[in-house]
């Protein structure tokens, strides 16, 4: 009796566990036929095993961005060899790395990695010491260090994203540094030695933040001015940006970080002040003064009161900078505003008559500031208030710096003052003395070549103002009467050079 008990249960609790079985498949199969297809990441075409390796054959690979005493590069190169053994790699440096690469120590057993240094030796020529003349490849990647790549198909699917996209580059995060990639848009404006940086909430734009790798075409590359500047990708970027290329994110890629580098306070601090002497060389080395960062905020990379103005002496009123197709820099416009509304404070402090000339003038009827390619401010003052001024009294004698660094003198050029923003930065306000002589405001002296001519004294009965480098400042009356009497009739509307016959405005 209970044997027949127990074999009733067993079957009992058997088909209980079919039909469990039976209605978890089925509902497994309702649900795939149901449910919409997940999103997903971006995959490679249909590929072999032999068109894999080609892969590897197609991509020269680049370690630039590394440091010279603490790094991971030996690895990094390593990744990518074990997946592409024939893989051409090349690492860059500017000094020889020192503790050596252990990969530099058994390299004769890998003729595919090259070691370049770039920068000048005696036994190197110049085309051996700039590795883009023998890249054979039709792509390069550029790879951070300490790097890892776990997927062959990763290479295929950036080559199969660049040839779909309308720019030039392709950027990879390290999957540990997705969250911080940031998308810019960079604006080099080389005339106005300007560069500015603003965040872009895309996966297009001009350059990219954050630990990434870099995939383009080596013909595109031998575009660059120099496509190896530290620090990289910072300079890499500016190039690019320069030529209008254009930079598409793609993320969920199989590149991971690898071993931790540069971790303490020391290396951290160390890096730091690298990268800062880096990226003034590289502002020097392109004419760039001013960096507008997308966080608004702005570094000046120019002429300060301590150094030399950012441009030499100028030869009939054309600065240098003019032929290089350039503006004045803003560091050396900044200083001259700085100049300009000292002056204008003592003049109003010390009750001088004072007006704004010539080409200053000119400036402050068309934008309210100095004109973008001046390299001074003209003023005009009553000769008779010049004792009211203590530092022009004593410059008629000898050149003398004030309590604030401004140096005064005399100028050599004629019988009139300079005031310099420093005794060694000589970007500086011109002053001319003018009195009346039978209804006319005359000079002493002036330059053949300059604007500052003799005018009726009406224009000074009375004094009127305008808006100039962010103040109310003292001018002739009927401006353009004024303007056009010295410039010729539409000299507001026309801008020129100031020697037209050497130079065409744009």
């Amino acid at each position: 009796m209970r044997f027949r008990f127990f074999k009733s249960l067993l079957f009992l609790l058997l088909f209980v566990c079919m039909k469990v079985i039976t209605l978890y498949f089925t509902f497994r199969l309702f649900i795939s036929l149901t449910s919409s297809k997940p999103e997903q990441e971006p995959t490679a075409e249909p590929t072999t095993k032999s068109s894999l390796k080609y892969v590897g054959k197609l991509i020269s690979v680049i370690l630039r961005d590394f440091e010279l005493h603490e790094n991971d590069v030996t690895i990094t190169a390593h990744s990518f060899l074990s997946l592409f053994p024939m893989m051409q790699i090349y690492i860059l440096y500017d000094e020889l790395p020192y503790p050596p690469l252990d990969i530099m120590l058994t390299n004769n057993t890998l003729p595919n990695v090259k070691f370049v240094k770039l920068t000048p030796t005696l036994k190197t020529s110049f085309i051996g010491q700039y590795p883009l003349n023998e890249i054979n490849t039709k792509y390069v990647m550029f790879v951070p260090d300490s790097t890892r790549i776990t997927s062959r198909q990763t290479l295929q699917i950036m080559i199969n994203e660049l040839n779909t996209f309308s720019g030039n580059i392709i950027a990879a995060p390290i999957s540990s540094h997705n969250k911080n990639m940031n998308c810019l848009r960079i604006n080099v404006n080389l005339k106005e030695w300007t560069l500015k940086y603003s965040a872009l909430k895309s996966l297009e734009c001009d350059g990219v933040l954050g630990k990434h790798i870099i995939l383009l075409e080596t013909e595109h590359l031998k575009e660059l001015a120099n496509a190896f500047l530290l620090p990289f990708p910072h300079s890499f970027y500016i190039q690019t940006a320069a030529l209008n290329f254009k930079v598409k994110i793609v993320k969920g890629l199989s590149f991971h970080e690898g071993k931790p580098v540069l971790r303490s306070h020391h290396a951290q601090w160390k890096l730091k002040q690298t990268e800062a002497q880096r990226l003034k060389r590289l502002y020097n080395l392109f004419k760039i003064r001013q960096v507008v960062r997308e966080t608004g905020v702005t570094e000046w990379y120019g002429c300060t009161k301590e150094t030399p103005r950012c441009f030499g002496t100028v030869l009939e009123s054309m600065p240098s900078y003019l032929y290089e197709k350039k503006w004045t820099p803003p560091c050396c416009l900044s200083n001259l505003r700085k100049t300009a509304r000292y002056i204008f404070n003592i003049f109003d402090e010390a009750g001088i008559r004072y007006w704004l000339e010539a080409g200053s003038l000119l400036g402050a009827m068309r934008s309210g500031d100095i004109l973008p390619w001046d390299h001074d401010v003209d003023v005009g003052f009553v000769r008779e208030d010049l004792a009211r001024c203590h530092w022009l009294k004593k410059a008629k004698d000898r050149p003398v710096i004030d309590n604030k660094g401004f140096l005064w003198e005399k100028a050599t050029e004629g019988n009139f003052y300079h005031v310099h923003f420093s005794k060694i930065n000589k970007i500086h306000v011109n002053l001319f003395p003018f009195y009346s002589k039978n209804g006319t405001m005359v000079r002493d002296s002036w330059f053949t070549t300059h604007k500052n001519m003799e005018f009726p004294d009406n224009f000074l009965h009375p004094m009127s103002s305008i808006d100039f480098v962010g103040r109310s400042v003292p001018s002739p009356n009927n401006i353009r009467d004024f303007l056009e009497m010295k410039f010729g009739r539409g000299a507001i509307e026309n801008p020129e050079y100031p020697d037209p016959a050497k130079l065409k405005f744009p």
